[in-house]
């Protein structure tokens, strides 16, 4: 068993484990515990009371944080030419069709984001069986595959994220960086939260939220009462 570091044991020192914390508390604790050299992603991890193998009961969505990510987004944006200087005047990374195409057929995906238009879905779908497994395939669900291309682009630079239920009920994202302050990180988690409240399924039954947990990336998790999302 490996042996707890100094900075790992005053973390745990800080850390209330049968505490539920408030959002705000939450994330005042999680800089404290927080003791990675670089700056680290903060996350929430909220348990729902849903079946996701019944379509009645999945939870998608997408959400604008009101602080954005921290994280600089590279997007991808497969379109005709016409819509291209739309697509680089928002801020796009990387703008084509065919060329970046063929690069996917070959493996390449170094980007956040890919975007794109309803009339080329017929030649991007075809790249489903590499980009599905990487969460990168675009979906209207989740506003990237739109005729508003500048604007899409512009939305995801700003901190729009796009979430799903996994298989075991959870929905896991980032919502910012430790380096963030302390009401910075509460004002995105609420927001990431108060999606997932309004998002519930009518067909889901019992507690809709059974745990919300928030941490930076190698702390332990923070259990905060998903009774008291709407303090401030």
């Amino acid at each position: 068993m490996s042996r707890l570091t100094k900075n790992r044991k005053l973390a745990l020192e800080k850390l209330d484990r049968e505490k539920l914390y408030t959002i705000s508390e939450a994330s005042r604790l999680v800089k404290e515990i927080s003791t990675t050299k670089f700056d680290a992603s903060v996350d929430v991890d909220i348990r729902l009371g849903v079946d996701p193998r019944k379509a009645n009961q999945m939870v998608r969505g997408v959400v604008t944080l009101p602080n954005g990510t921290g994280k600089e987004m590279k997007v991808l944006v497969l379109c005709t030419p016409d819509k291209e200087d739309e697509a680089r005047q928002a801020g796009a990374d990387y703008v084509g069709l065919d060329d970046y195409i063929d690069k996917i057929e070959k493996g390449w995906t170094d980007v956040d984001v890919i975007i794109t238009m309803p009339p080329v879905m017929a030649k991007v779908g075809k790249l489903g069986r590499v980009l599905g497994p990487r969460g990168l395939m675009p979906n209207p669900k989740s506003g990237t595959v739109t005729m508003e291309i500048g604007k899409a682009v512009e939305d995801v630079k700003k901190g729009k994220i796009d979430f799903k239920v996994d298989k075991y009920g959870i929905v896991h994202t980032s919502i910012g960086k430790v380096s963030f302050t302390a009401e910075k990180i509460a004002e995105n988690a609420r927001e990431f939260v108060q999606t997932i409240v309004r998002l519930k399924p009518t067909a889901a039954k019992g507690t809709y939220i059974r745990s919300i947990y928030l941490s930076s990336t190698m702390s332990p998790g923070i259990k905060v009462d998903p009774k008291a999302i709407e303090e401030k």
